[in-house]
């Protein structure tokens, strides 16, 4: 720690004198320590995958989900602190609900994801809080068309083609950068997840069996099962 830093480290509403907030920075860094995902576009819908790993055999696989869904047209894929993570989708989950009563129609992702962004950017201002731990990538289709966000522990969204979040982040983009087109099918959008995911693993065979979920406009979502995961990695 550098000297005169810990004194910018206490609390959440104190800025340093080179205007960082540095609590917001160890909520990044949390995330950088979760599990890889990403979210990819293709032709005409979106695709969540995620990396699955146990911390000890003993865990139940079936309770390990990293892609949630929020409504039938919005899931996400988070990185970082799994509680709170659950927190902030519970809270999507709700807002979703309010604005499909209230509207009668399918919910428009970009304002629900600026309603999480929202909430999470409010703990990073006021006193006797922490930043939330968590990324999220949220994605889906509304009236626009296939949608694509993340949003980070500040608060901060942005929309994109392609995003990768927690540990293997940089690995996964520089491969998705290179071999990334507007027109991929769903079946090579799922082999060009893998293979990202794989990039990002420094030993690729351990990989057994990744998280994957896609939905195509008008559609809903759809969550892989294990077999038509295992169909793809062989």
């Amino acid at each position: 720690m550098q000297q005169g830093q810990m004194a910018y480290d206490r609390a959440i509403t104190v800025f340093s004198p080179d205007g960082r907030l540095f609590q917001v920075e160890y909520a990044r860094e949390a995330v950088k320590k979760g599990s890889t995902a990403l979210g990819i576009k293709f032709k005409d819908g979106v695709l969540l995958l995620s990396e699955k790993k146990a911390r000890s055999r003993l865990v139940e696989k079936n309770s390990l989900e990293k892609i949630q869904l929020v409504d039938d047209n919005v899931a996400t894929v988070t990185s970082g602190l799994v509680a709170d993570a659950r927190v902030l989708i519970d809270f999507a989950r709700v807002g979703a609900q309010q604005e499909k009563v209230t509207y009668g129609s399918l919910t428009n992702i970009e304002n629900l994801v600026k309603k999480v962004a929202d909430q999470m950017q409010q703990y990073t201002q006021f006193g006797g809080v922490r930043p939330y731990g968590v990324s999220i990538i949220f994605a889906g289709t509304d009236t626009i068309g296939p949608r694509l966000f993340d949003c980070d522990p500040a608060g901060t969204i942005n929309e994109y083609k392609s995003v990768a979040i927690g540990a293997g982040k940089d690995a996964v983009t520089d491969y998705i950068e290179k071999e990334y087109k507007d027109d991929l099918s769903l079946e090579d959008t799922i082999k060009l997840g893998i293979a990202a995911l794989k990039s990002a693993i420094a030993d690729a065979e351990s990989m057994k069996e990744p998280e994957i979920a896609s939905i195509k406009v008008g559609e809903t979502f759809h969550v892989y099962t294990s077999e038509e995961v295992s169909k793809y990695l062989n």
